[in-house]
């Protein structure tokens, strides 16, 4: 461990990350475990990606949010799962300070993101349940690509502030965090500074934004639910609640596995629950979206096909003209 002198203490420059030293024997199944969901969770996403931006008729609302949650879904597993499979292939375990804080703003940044691109999912779905005839209007081109950048650059942002707070701490107390990645709780009890105001920016951060994205999204389903209770016909119904069924089953998934995680009890929490449950908020959530979207929706399963004939045909193409 390296570290640099500051008054009468000692500023810790590098972390061990112990992953899960309590169990040595399993490293390299562990590894192959965690290989094959991150390949998964890359091509299962490139595929929805591709698809949408290949098919003009998926250049919709829905779908370019959809591409976008992709897009998240890839850069946000991606902040932890290839670092974790270097640590557990090579069991070099070191992390410097900097590359520690880095990993967690963007991890932040990146959870902050899909809290708010689910609300916006949201609100798309009550405009095309509730307000149908107004939709094209209310929901643009124009106003699809200004919520798109407003929700890229309020996740970039909005972490910032906190990034450079707890950049500023002294962590001198030890250098092993117990976790597979440098997240914000453990990585604050290594601090022999006093993190009273950090902590404090953080409830109010994630107040900020959890319980307005929750709100939103809260408040957008009852008034779908509503909505769809007073059509008439059965046949209405089931047709009406099938165009946010697999967004409705993401938000569920998303906010049971959020609650699991950061809604327990202090006296329930130890290193090995949060990693538990802190691997099914980053890789399940990754793993199981582009499954939710695409399971059932035949007008995008249409699209996948046509695709990849036609990257296939493209290739053949190409090939013969080439000999």
């Amino acid at each position: 461990m390296y570290k640099v002198a500051s008054g009468n203490e000692s500023q810790t420059e590098q972390f061990t990350i112990l992953c899960f030293s309590d169990l040595p024997h399993l490293q390299f199944p562990l590894f192959m475990i965690f290989l094959t969901i991150y390949l998964n969770i890359i091509f299962g996403n490139i595929a929805v990606l591709v698809t949408i931006v290949f098919d003009p008729h998926l250049h919709t609302p829905m779908y370019i949010f959809l591409s976008n949650l992709s897009v998240l879904d890839i850069f946000y597993t991606s902040t932890t799962l290839p670092k974790l499979l270097i640590m557990l292939s090579t069991h070099n375990k070191i992390m410097s300070l900097v590359g520690c804080i880095t990993q967690m703003y963007f991890f932040l940044c990146f959870a902050c993101m899909e809290m708010i691109l689910l609300a916006v999912m949201a609100y798309d779905r009550y405009l095309a349940v509730c307000l149908p005839l107004h939709y094209t209007i209310l929901m643009s081109p124009r106003t699809c690509f200004v919520l798109v950048i407003s929700i890229w650059l309020a996740a970039v942002l909005e972490p910032a502030s906190f990034t450079i707070l707890v950049s500023n701490l002294s962590f001198c107390s030890s250098n092993q965090i117990d976790h597979f990645f440098c997240d914000v709780s453990p990585l604050l009890k290594l601090s022999c500074s006093d993190t009273t105001y950090v902590n404090m920016t953080t409830y109010i951060l994630g107040a900020l934004v959890g319980m307005t994205t929750f709100i939103m999204t809260l408040v957008s389903y009852i008034y779908i639910v509503f909505n769809i209770m007073n059509i008439h016909s059965a046949v209405g119904r089931s047709k009406t609640f099938s165009t946010c069924a697999s967004h409705l089953n993401s938000v569920l998934l998303y906010y049971s596995t959020t609650l699991s995680l950061y809604m327990r009890p202090t006296s329930m929490y130890s290193p090995t629950q949060d990693k538990f449950f802190s691997l099914l908020y980053i890789v399940l959530i990754p793993l199981l979206n582009p499954v939710i979207y695409t399971l059932k929706n035949k007008q995008f399963k249409d699209a996948f096909k046509k695709t990849i004939f036609f990257l296939l045909f493209s290739k053949v193409y190409v090939t013969q003209d080439r000999t």
